[in-house]
């Protein structure tokens, strides 16, 4: 399988033209254009530091719970599994929103739907912070999940209209590196604050910080006008044109596989040995950082490449990622080895959003909500599929099985990615 899709990458062609969307006073609702830079002009670094300040909060505050969950657990009174439902409640809102927020406000400037839904993340955390019970915590936290997949899913067209489609890629990858940033020192910086503020007043810090950062997002970004009328039809378009559908399956694959194995990497990591004797919780501590820093740099340099090579990107990056499930599945006893292959891994799935953003992008630039949308959900499904099969595969087959099935599921993605780049040059060359 693995073969295949190498195969299947290796006849690509990396560097596909991409139409140039007129700019400015050429905007065309018919035909679904946003405005977009004139290519060749200077990126807005202002702007896309400002969407990735605000993609670090808005992770921040979505996994927030996972570091203060007894403290919360007991602040309302209730068992730790109840308050772990306020992950639960983002990531279910989250699925429903990224391919529904363009159809409840078809008309409305993207940049305006920006601001609006960094502060309905504002107005999430604020009620979090003051909330009496855990049925408040939860409806608030429904909020958040629709604030951060809404963002996500409009984000790769302001990205667009910030850089141009030639350097798309480049400008996702601002957003990108906010939510690296947020794994490595997000949810830690939470929980440091935690001790000093309580955890109601780390959410509402959380707040005042997402309320002023919409202030600036409405003065940085540039108008952005909807694409063509958002309807649910404009997505089926979109899965109708070749390959398009089946790069959006190969991402759910690629994501199930990757947190089916993440979200249970902790138990793998208590199995290292270092001299024969199991590791101590700092050292598990250590190995995650080197995944959160291994994404810092593989955001950066995946950033500078995307855009030309994003077709291999979309095959390589699950053949990659599929390996190191199996390196550290099978290094429980060198430290050495497993500390590199979680950095590496690292480097390459933290960008993996960059990469099926740009993907959609390039594949779809008349598209771009539909597309980010696509992508949006293929996360959250690929999330809560591997919740829902990671907890009893764990129990019935064991963690190293589960690693395996990861890798299993990596490769179909990659293959999937393959096949899915070769009925887009045959679509292609039928139109031509």
């Amino acid at each position: 399988m693995a073969i295949a899709a190498l195969r299947f990458a290796g006849s690509m062609t990396t560097t596909a033209p991409v139409p140039i969307v007129p700019s400015g006073a050429d905007f065309d609702p018919e035909h679904g254009r946003a405005p977009r830079r004139a290519p060749g002009a200077r990126l807005d670094y202002g702007a896309l530091i400002t969407m990735m300040l605000m993609s670090f909060f808005l992770v921040t505050a979505e996994f927030l719970p996972s570091g203060m969950l007894t403290r919360i657990a007991d602040g309302l009174g209730v068992s730790t599994g109840q308050a772990g439902q306020m992950v639960t409640a983002t990531a279910l809102a989250g699925l429903i929103a990224a391919p529904t927020v363009g159809l409840l406000f078809p008309r409305l400037d993207r940049r305006t739907l920006l601001v609006w839904l960094s502060v309905a993340a504002a107005v999430s955390n604020l009620v979090v912070a003051l909330a009496p019970g855990l049925p408040v915590v939860l409806v608030s936290r429904f909020l958040l999940g629709a604030a951060i997949s809404g963002f996500w899913a409009m984000s790769i067209t302001v990205a667009a209209a910030i850089a141009g489609p030639e350097r798309l890629g480049r400008a996702v990858m601002f957003n990108a590196a906010g939510v690296s940033l947020a794994t490595v020192a997000g949810v830690p910086l939470g929980v440091l604050l935690g001790d000093q503020l309580g955890w109601r007043g780390v959410f509402a810090a959380a707040a005042v910080l997402s309320a002023a950062l919409a202030f600036v997002l409405g003065r940085v970004l540039p108008r952005v006008p909807a694409e063509r009328a958002a309807s649910l039809g404009t997505l089926l378009v979109a899965l109708r044109r070749p390959g398009i559908g089946l790069g959006v399956v190969a991402n759910v694959f690629v994501v199930t596989g990757h947190f089916l194995a993440y979200t249970y990497v902790r138990v793998a990591l208590e199995r290292v040995e270092a001299g024969g004797d199991p590791i101590g919780a700092d050292t598990i501590v250590v190995l995650l950082a080197l995944f959160g820093v291994g994404g810092l740099i593989g955001n950066a340099l995946f950033g500078l490449v995307v855009d030309r090579r994003y077709r291999l990107l979309a095959v390589f990056t699950p053949l990659v990622i599929a390996s190191l499930l199996l390196v550290v599945a099978a290094s429980s006893g060198s430290l050495w080895v497993t500390g590199a292959a979680v950095f590496v891994w690292g480097f390459f799935f933290a960008s993996w959003l960059l990469v099926a953003n740009t993907w959609a992008g390039h594949r779809m630039p008349d598209l771009l909500e539909a597309g980010g949308s696509l992508i949006v959900v293929g996360f959250q499904a690929g999330i809560m599929l591997a919740a829902a099969l990671g907890g009893a595969l764990v129990d019935l087959i064991g963690i190293t099985p589960v690693f395996a099935v990861g890798a299993a599921l990596l490769l179909v993605g990659a293959l999937l990615f393959g096949v899915s780049g070769r009925i887009s040059d045959r679509g292609s060359a039928a139109l031509s």
